[in-house]
């Protein structure tokens, strides 16, 4: 199936009000350019230093807009706020207090998922529900972020059922709070957190194909998908 193929499928199986986020890390910028021709406007990177050049050669497609999901480093803070409209991946209120502090010098005010974890997992980040409760009324407070929802990831080694299960916590905590935005299912689940609420869906292997760029090890990618 050729790209364009697998892109209309999978746009003609979206219930309404859940978007398709195109996660083009390890994909050159060609094949985005021709997503970006059949109406894909919507694309995710995980490592600033591969997104960069891909930004640069799109520039004259001014219609995109692009989401940072990978697990964001202190001193990358600047750089994505400047490049990326929306970042998924704000695992701690000292994370987002930067990135609110360098969005009010660099005059922006970037649209914000906050990471949380809903099972134990050493190999990502995030809040707790309690640390997302605790750390609530400082986030509301800062100006220069648009918290618009949360994002989470199943652990490896869930049953569909469980994913599904712990997707519609993610749901529902995030009602709790008042956000509308849900980012949460990858290639492997994403019909489990499509039926369980989901609003992002963060869809690579299964658009892509096979990643044409070499894959990186950097903890960048840990938010992979």
């Amino acid at each position: 199936m050729t790209l364009s193929a697998r892109w209309h499928d999978l746009v003609d199986r979206l219930a309404d009000g859940v978007h398709l986020l195109a996660v083009s890390k390890g994909h050159p910028a060609t094949l985005i350019r021709q997503l970006a021709e059949l109406g894909q406007q919507d694309f995710g990177e995980s490592r600033l230093q591969e997104a960069l050049p891909k930004l640069e050669a799109l520039a004259d497609l001014k219609g995109l807009r692009w989401h940072f999901i990978g697990r964001l480093q202190a001193n990358k803070v600047r750089g994505v706020v400047r490049s990326f409209a929306v970042i998924h991946s704000v695992d701690s209120l000292a994370l987002a207090e930067r990135i609110s502090r360098i969005a009010v010098e660099e005059q922006c005010c970037p649209q914000v998922m906050l990471q949380v974890k809903f099972r134990d997992d050493p190999s990502k980040g995030g809040f707790s529900q309690e640390q997302l409760k605790q750390a609530w009324p400082d986030l509301i407070q800062l100006s220069h972020l648009q918290l618009i929802g949360l994002m989470t990831m199943a652990p490896i080694g869930l049953s569909l059922e469980q994913r599904q299960e712990l997707f519609g916590q993610c749901r529902e905590l995030a009602d709790q709070l008042g956000l509308p935005d849900c980012s949460m299912g990858m290639s492997g689940d994403w019909l489990e957190a499509m039926h369980a609420g989901a609003t992002w869906l963060r869809l690579g292997s299964l658009l892509f194909g096979a990643r044409s760029m070499a894959k990186s090890s950097s903890v960048d990618d840990i938010n992979a998908v």
